[in-house]
């Protein structure tokens, strides 16, 4: 690695950079600072979304105007691919990169350019940077841009872009929705293998979404035949969180207070509003056998009416939900 020496203005920059990153003050805070160490006019960020596979602006300032195109068309660049591989900024124009260029920066008034790809620390990819300015950029400015890169990666993560998913208890694994059915990792919370690979839990969580309801709570047989504690509760998704959104949770457990599955389905039917005829038909069984599957759920659960048993089973999540 090409050894960067920096005088004490760029390292409260950079210190300036990675604070403004993570206390609040989000890209404009970032690149407020930047700007003392490196001259530049505009920038955008560009956020690589890994539930779709694309790649959009999600940030800009000094432009008149963001090509809506203009990100996608890079990426099918040979330029961007050599700067994934090298993990350097790209200046432009250079070659490969001349018609991009013409059409994207110089009707502006640019005259350089520079692209940065994002990665984290870690290593995983989060998007790009690009720099825009109406003189030459300085020879070091590749390498200074470069250095403050991983802190600048934060900006475009995407997979950090849950917002306050109220009234989630930890232990539960998670993924997020939005109405058309992108999922996302949540923060905090270990992505759950059942549920990725459960295809009907989209149309669960748009449901969620498009009803009036804060939060659900229940129960959920998988495929497998394991039950699982399964909670949605409303959180924001995409950049920012802008987009209304779901998170689903589940954890395994066993059935609470001893119910046999005959009884955990008969107590959804009941926390529905069914008469004890109306269970009988639904769920194929007498009325009589309805009973006695009643008179047990009343004794497991200590309540001595319908209304009580209902409120009982509905705050605590005693209820079916099917997927």
């Amino acid at each position: 690695m090409a050894e960067i020496t920096l005088n004490v203005r760029q390292l409260q920059a950079f210190a300036e950079v990675g604070y403004e990153v993570a206390g609040g003050g989000g890209a404009h805070g970032a690149m407020t600072a930047l700007r003392r160490v490196v001259p530049l006019d505009a920038y955008e960020f560009v956020a690589f979304d890994p539930a779709t596979g694309r790649h959009r602006s999600v940030v800009s300032d000094g432009h008149p105007r963001i090509d809506g195109d203009a990100a996608e068309e890079y990426t099918g660049l040979d330029a961007y691919r050599r700067a994934l591989a090298t993990r350097a900024p790209v200046p432009m124009p250079e070659p490969g990169t001349e018609r991009y260029f013409r059409r994207h920066l110089a009707p502006y008034g640019w005259r350089a350019g520079l692209t940065a790809p994002l990665f984290l620390a870690e290593g995983r990819y989060t998007g790009l940077l690009h720099l825009a300015a109406r003189d030459r950029f300085p020879e070091r400015t590749g390498d200074l841009v470069s250095a403050v890169a991983p802190m600048l990666a934060h900006v475009t993560d995407l997979t950090r872009c849950v917002i306050d998913p109220v009234g989630l208890p930890s232990g539960f694994h998670a993924v997020a929705f939005d109405r058309v059915g992108t999922r996302r990792a949540v923060p905090g919370a270990g992505v759950s293998a059942t549920l990725m690979a459960e295809p009907a839990l989209a149309a669960l969580a748009r449901a969620f979404i498009d009803s009036r309801e804060l939060s659900r709570h229940g129960l959920w047989l998988d495929g497998d035949g394991g039950w699982h504690e399964l909670r949605l509760v409303r959180a924001g998704v995409g950049f920012q969180g802008s987009v209304q959104g779901a998170v689903v949770a589940e954890r395994p457990c066993a059935l609470p207070y001893d119910l046999t599955v005959r009884e955990v389905d008969v107590l959804t039917r009941v926390a529905a509003g069914d008469s004890n005829p109306q269970i009988a038909a639904a769920l194929v069984l007498s009325v009589r056998t309805v009973t006695t599957h009643l008179e047990h759920i009343f004794a497991k659960l200590g309540c001595d009416s319908r209304t009580r048993l209902t409120t009982k089973a509905l705050s605590e999540g005693l209820c079916r939900l099917d997927i």
